[in-house]
């Protein structure tokens, strides 16, 4: 599982720590058509069709964007901050996808926090979070989140 740091400053002391894993999470096909109603991207499937057939022997892919939102679901997973009145999302640095992911596959994250620097109100952390795909040693994205930790 992730790790706890009782208090924002702890972050500074901590670059280059890894973080843990999250609970493995199933992309089913059901979760895609929620995805595609969300996103009105209905076309995804038939636009990587080829390009699933070279990477997934012909599988339905999970789009990249969807694979990516499941960072929200991870990070909570992989990092605990105590001792805060509020945290923030600011966005994400560097985002890759390595890899496509098959509709039916199995997906974690694991974390490293990168980078922490002290701000006048606040500490910035930088949590790469890396979405392992089971049974491959290819990641499916990796993304530098930014998230800033307000002391209590």
């Amino acid at each position: 599982m992730g790790t706890r740091f009782e208090h924002p400053r702890e972050l500074l002391q901590a670059v280059g720590q890894l973080l843990g894993h999250s609970e493995w999470f199933l992309i089913d096909r059901a979760r895609v058509e929620l995805f595609a109603d969300a996103t009105n991207h209905h076309h995804h499937s038939a636009v990587v069709r080829a390009h699933a057939a070279v990477e997934t022997s012909g599988a339905a892919v999970v789009p990249e964007y969807l694979t990516l939102s499941l960072v929200n679901l991870f990070l909570p997973q992989l990092v605990e901050v105590h001792g805060i009145s509020m945290g923030i999302n600011i966005g994400c640095g560097v985002v890759r996808f390595p890899a496509l992911v098959p509709v039916n596959s199995r997906i974690r994250g694991s974390g490293e926090l990168v980078e922490a620097q002290e701000l006048r109100d606040s500490v910035q952390a930088v949590i790469r979070v890396t979405v392992e795909l089971e049974g491959s040693a290819t990641p499916a994205c990796v993304a530098d989140t930014i998230s800033r930790y307000y002391p209590a």
